[in-house]
């Protein structure tokens, strides 16, 4: 089976805002995520990744809802573990949701949830969102510890994060390597599906590819910053490619 590619396609919309947003009904609002999504999907996305933070601060609400009804891809919202994010998967009704940390002060994610201090929250809401038919990952980072408590939550998936791995340097590289490969071989065992993402570029890509049992890669800021050079769906399609060679 092929290793799938869901393209995360926020930072689209964080171009957007730095524009547009107090002026989001603007007719010159661009670029605009949903075509962002379709040309992804020309290039050959399995999936796409959205999140809707608390804030908004790149992705907003009507973008998640015109995605999901025009762009003919399985969608992946990631969220918060709030009542109001709650509350608006179950409206949108994604094929996927990824529980991730959030904090306002933060400019991206910067790191693994941490179930085993939230796991009764957790619990909660991976069964809220499985009652309405939706598949739930929970993205942590590559530690024992996390992934036994995901598993403990019933959640279907694993999203490891690979974001140390990604800023690591000299003998740092191969470390968090070795943590990434321990993670999924215990993910595999747990029976979760293991995914992985954050900080995946066209230059690492190659090390990533030696982590076992890996089902989808979501990579999304050095995919929409190649797309600036070359456009979002030659973009895609090179990712795809240099994917092609995994073996899980």
């Amino acid at each position: 089976m092929s290793l799938l590619l869901g393209v995360n396609i926020d930072h689209v919309a964080t171009v957007r805002q730095a524009r547009y947003a107090f002026a989001k009904n603007s007719p010159n609002a661009e670029p605009c995520p949903v075509a962002a999504g379709h040309d992804a999907l020309a290039g050959g996305a399995d999936s796409l990744t959205i999140h809707v933070r608390g804030d908004r601060r790149h992705m907003q609400d009507a973008d998640a809802f015109r995605i999901r009804a025009e762009v003919p891809l399985p969608l992946n919202l990631e969220m918060g573990v709030t009542e109001e994010m709650l509350g608006l998967a179950l409206k949108l009704k994604p094929e996927f949701a990824c529980l991730v940390p959030e904090s306002r002060m933060e400019i991206t994610t910067e790191g693994g949830l941490n179930v085993v201090t939230g796991f009764d929250k957790i619990r909660m809401v991976v069964a809220r969102l499985q009652d309405a038919g939706i598949k739930v990952s929970i993205f942590v980072d590559p530690d024992i510890q996390q992934i036994e408590a995901a598993s403990e939550t019933c959640a279907e998936m694993v999203e490891l994060h690979t974001g140390c791995f990604a800023n690591a340097t000299g003998d740092e590289v191969q470390t968090e390597l070795d943590r990434l490969i321990a993670a999924a071989v215990a993910g595999k065992s747990a029976a979760l599906q293991v995914n992985a993402g954050h900080g995946i570029n066209y230059q690492n890509i190659t090390q990533v590819l030696s982590v076992p049992h890996l089902a989808e890669l979501n990579i999304g800021h050095s995919i929409v910053s190649r797309a600036l050079r070359i456009g979002m769906t030659a973009a895609v399609r090179e990712m795809k490619e240099l994917m092609g060679p995994y073996r899980a």
